[in-house]
């Protein structure tokens, strides 16, 4: 699924080409994708000039005139493709005064709407870790009783932060994905907090990381997953110590870890 830095990285593409563009027509092409009515949903957004185009958490959010949000989730395999040609996975088409704005996605776990205002699940996000202050990341593992790992992919704590970036984060902090969330101490939390802001940053810097499915609005792959540090080298070397990185489960997720150089 793509994380902060892919969604950031496709909102900053679209957000310097599509502002002051006007969308003539929507086309939705499957109801699965869609929050909403279809035919609903393509009133709402054509003849609308776009604005504003920014990230939320794992969210797109595309501000139109008239007061209207067109909010898209990417889920595991969505795509937004400046111009090209629809092919069998394109399920939503945007035909703009210039070019068209396709949304293709194969497995059909991403979802668009249309609305007048934030969604409510969007509202109900944590905060947003490139802005979150010291003391809002100590207060919001106060108390916690669950592990680090879960609690880094909960959206509620903090938004757009999932299994790539909580596993590289935690190895730069020197955190196992084990460790109690509460029972982190101050100068640790600290140093996980500046772990997670600084690969987002980088990743961001990297147009994210294309380790299954994403691509940019282009349809460029992201060049982060070079840089990986544990995420999906299971059994390779630690690129620091030269142990051997593990996997684990947790939660029903993933956790890669180096077992000498992350403690609990």
């Amino acid at each position: 699924m793509p994380e902060l830095p892919e969604v950031e990285t496709i909102a900053r593409a679209l957000a310097a080409r599509l502002a002051g563009r006007r969308i003539l027509a929507a086309e939705f092409r499957v109801s699965r994708v869609l929050l909403g009515s279809p035919d609903e949903m393509a009133a709402g957004v054509a003849g609308r000039t776009v604005g504003a185009i920014r990230r939320h958490g794992k969210f797109l959010i595309i501000e139109l005139s008239g007061g209207r949000l067109l909010t898209v989730h990417l889920g595991m395999t969505g795509k937004l493709l400046l111009g090209g040609e629809p092919g069998k996975y394109t399920r939503a088409l945007f035909t703009l005064d210039r070019g068209v704005l396709l949304y293709d996605d194969v497995r059909q776990f991403g979802r668009i709407e249309v609305s007048h205002e934030l969604p409510a699940r969007l509202v109900r996000l944590g905060p947003e870790p490139l802005e979150i202050r010291p003391e809002e990341f100590q207060a919001g593992l106060a108390g916690r009783r669950t592990r680090i790992k879960p609690l880094l992919l909960n959206q509620r704590f903090l938004r757009g932060v999932g299994n790539i970036y909580a596993d590289e984060a935690l190895f730069r902090a020197g955190i196992h994905p084990l460790a109690g969330a509460g029972r982190l101490s101050r100068e640790r939390a600290e140093r996980l907090r500046q772990a997670i802001v600084n690969v987002l940053r980088e990743a961001i810097r990297a147009g994210g990381s294309s380790v299954s499915d994403y691509v940019d609005a282009d349809g460029r792959q992201g060049l982060f997953q070079f840089s990986h540090r544990v995420y999906g080298r299971a059994g390779e070397p630690c690129r620091r110590c030269r142990a051997a990185i593990r996997r684990i489960v947790i939660a029903q997720r993933s956790a890669h870890f180096c077992p000498r150089c992350q403690k609990r």
